[in-house]
């Protein structure tokens, strides 16, 4: 840094420094025509320069941000929403549009999103002072956070009551109850190898596994439907759900000084118990045919429009953009952490443990497939919490070897992998909260927010809770988080100005980005993303669960709640444009889309480099313009994007 504003002019830099002193950087709005030319780094008044004082508790070292960000990353939709929508796309051939998807979107969003919170040491509302008109943007990522984290810590109740039930002397999966019916069929090796899991016998009679059964009928304890409601929360559940919130709050309740040391946890173990399973799936009859099941691509499917809408979902849910977490974390670093060494790290990381889970589970599942005899393995898959919930359970109560062994070691990595995503999905909600109310103490606002995500858990651990699950996802995360990402690359690229863009990331990494990524940010990314909505629209089907329709009332409140989070970004917008009402008409609605005096970083020291740079960049850009080194495409694509 200090290396770098060295080279400026010195009268530039003294001219920047006396004015920022003289008026406190907060007092005068006052712009002249003198003062500012709006566009891609040119003149900015240092009187409009907020001078805010408070620091941002940093992360302890740069191991620590890291390690953060890779247990947020990797976490549960690696383990069994990545195998299942792979084998459902092709195979192998998901893999091309999933690495090319990664590319040009996965990659673009976590940097953008890292260079945001970095920058401005703000989380994911604050930031929007880079455009406050776009607000609504982090709200409706405030509100997609509420819905998919009560959900998700549901997930690690159902896996704490198996890690629970796996300490038994005997796996209580691995055989029928009189109860559960006469077509029930024992998990555990015995000489009934002519059932298929799901299929039928000789004589067309459907059977059920007991692991099935038993995740169904004594774990869930599932409603046929929910017409007449959902029911009350199952106490065993309900104590698992606790408990589970109970490990959240003692990691956030410090904040990232206390998650940052348990990111090293989080993030490393569930490599080692991955390891460990793969080299023991490896080792069982038929795990090379599941193996194999996984990786032969079916081309066909690679030309077909669902392929691409469901890798972008992938990519989205498994690096968990676009839901202010990321954004978080970043806003804890230093100023001039090289955060682009991170991003790169992290999501090819991601990617590499999603096909490693990929490996490791369908080598299990040719297990099963073998062990029950199934000339096809596709009847022994499962996708969502079948996977992990009934499928895995099968085969491991198969086991030879301390099957209890392998079952605890799974359902702690499970466990595990959802507390560090988890971690980050609630610091996130607690830093919006403390970031629009800096005289809450944090203890309060982290005891606050796992209470209340507790209780919406509640819906989650009824008899009719699976059906809530997934009727949360598909419409207030999963479908709701294209709309936002949108927007968020139009704010950035089209109204702060891609150049202005590149100038703040120069700034911070002291280095120039490639066009690459001006050309993701401006321009591709955020058109392949309209592109993959706008199909998703005119395809849209009705929800179902396991084949079972929603009562009509269900759907009018799934649209009614993603309409409240979408509707936060025209809302705003206009909330943006009416506070401006006493300005003339064409300030009052341009300039909700520039950035405020708060749009700089956080340290007063800092705001004083930034300018001398940007100082800079504008003399040096005006002397291109009157040495005529600009050619006419340089102009003319700089005039479309310095908005």
């Amino acid at each position: 840094m200090e290396e770098r504003t060295e080279n400026y002019p010195k009268e530039s830099r003294k001219r920047i420094i006396d004015t920022y002193n003289i008026n406190n950087g907060i007092t005068n709005q006052a712009f002249t025509l003198d003062d500012i030319t709006e566009c891609n780094g040119n003149r900015i008044d240092p009187n409009s320069i907020s001078k805010e004082t408070t620091e941002r508790t940093q992360w302890g070292n740069d191991k620590e941000f890291l390690m953060s960000c890779i247990a947020m990353s990797v976490g549960l939709g690696n383990i069994w929403r990545f195998p299942f929508t792979a084998y459902e796309n092709g195979g192998g051939a998901f893999l091309i549009p999933y690495i090319i998807i990664l590319i040009v979107i996965g990659k673009p969003f976590y940097l953008l999103e890292m260079i945001l919170g970095q920058f401005s040491s703000r989380s994911a509302i604050k930031i929007w002072e880079i455009a406050p008109a776009f607000k609504g943007i982090g709200i409706a990522q405030f509100l997609t956070l509420l819905a998919l984290t009560s959900y998700y810590c549901s997930l690690m109740a159902l896996t704490l009551f198996y890690l629970v039930a796996s300490f038994q002397s005997e796996l209580p999966w691995g055989k029928c109850k009189k109860e559960w019916g006469e077509y029930c069929v024992n998990s555990l090796k015995e000489n009934n190898t002519e059932v298929t899991l799901n299929g039928t016998s000789l004589s067309n009679v459907t059977y059920l596994s007991s692991a099935e059964l038993y995740f169904y009928k004594e774990v869930l304890r599932e409603k046929d439907n929910i017409e007449d409601g959902i029911g009350l929360p199952d106490w065993r559940l309900t104590i698992c759900l606790f408990i589970s919130w109970l490990c959240i709050f003692v990691i956030v309740v410090r904040g990232i000084k206390s998650s940052g040391k348990a990111a090293y946890f989080t993030a490393i173990f569930p490599y080692v118990v991955m390891l460990i399973l793969l080299i023991r799936a490896v080792t069982l009859n038929g795990s090379a045919n599941g193996i194999l099941y996984f990786i032969t691509p079916d081309w066909n499917k690679l030309w077909t429009s669902s392929i691409w809408y469901n890798a972008v979902g992938q990519c989205f849910f498994s690096l968990t953009v676009c839901f202010g977490a990321v954004v978080m974390f970043a806003s804890h670093n230093k100023i001039d952490h090289n955060i682009y060494r991170d991003a790169m790290v992290v999501t090819t990381l991601d990617t590499f443990t999603s096909f490693l889970a990929g490996c490791t589970i369908f080598g299990i599942l040719g297990n099963l497939s073998y062990e029950l005899d199934a000339k096809d393995i596709g009847t022994v898959v499962r996708g969502g919490t079948g996977l992990a919930f009934i499928s895995y359970p099968e085969t491991i109560v198969k086991f030879d070897f301390l099957p209890q062994f392998f079952a605890v070691v799974f359902f702690v990595m499970i466990f595990v992998l959802g507390i560090g995503s988890e971690v980050g999905l609630t610091s996130s909600i607690i830093s919006i909260i403390n970031d629009q109310f800096p005289n809450w103490k944090h203890w309060h606002i982290a005891a606050g927010t796992c209470f209340l995500e507790f209780l919406i858990g509640l819906l989650y651990v009824t008899p009719g809770g699976q059906y809530m699950v997934t009727f949360i996802d598909y419409y207030a995360t999963s479908f709701l988080a294209f709309i936002p990402a949108i927007f968020e690359m139009i704010a950035v690229s089209w109204c702060y100005g891609i150049n202005n863009f590149l100038d703040d990331v120069e700034f911070m990494l002291n280095r120039r980005l490639s066009i690459f990524w001006k050309v993701c940010w401006s321009f591709l990314t955020p058109a392949i993303i309209t592109v993959i909505f706008i199909y998703n629209m005119i395809n849209l089907e009705l929800l179902t669960y396991n084949g079972f329709n929603y009562p009509d009332v269900a759907y009018v409140i799934g649209w009614i709640l993603f309409s409240i989070a979408v509707l936060q970004i025209p809302l705003w917008i206009l909330i943006a444009i009416f506070r401006k009402r006493h300005l003339p008409f064409f300030e009052m609605i341009s300039q909700p889309f520039r950035p405020s005096k708060y749009w700089c970083p956080m340290n007063n020291e800092m705001k004083i480099k930034w300018l001398e740079f940007k100082e800079h960049r504008r003399k040096i850009k005006e002397d291109k313009i009157e040495n005529g080194s600009e050619n006419i495409f340089y102009k003319l694509f700089k005039s479309v994007t310095c908005r």
